[in-house]
């Protein structure tokens, strides 16, 4: 299975509550395999395989009342 590392900026979060937030509903994602989310650097970084799309983790942050981008490195 191929793997691949989504890196993502997040506004919105203010605490590391927030974070925890994101990784936790990243997880029950299927295709997820591990997800670290940083309230002081606002940023995402998934790795997930290819049962799941980019769009999908993007809609699961939005869900929860965040923004997420795809970072530039």
């Amino acid at each position: 299975m191929t793997t691949t590392t989504l890196q993502l900026n997040v506004r919105g979060m203010h605490c590391g509550s927030c974070a925890l937030l994101i990784d936790d509903a990243l997880a029950d994602l299927p295709g997820v395999l591990a997800s670290q989310t940083s309230t002081k650097a606002k940023r995402s970084t998934i790795t997930h395989d290819e049962r799941t799309a980019h769009v999908a983790i993007i809609a699961v942050i939005e869900k929860l009342g965040y923004r997420a981008d795809p970072a530039t490195v």
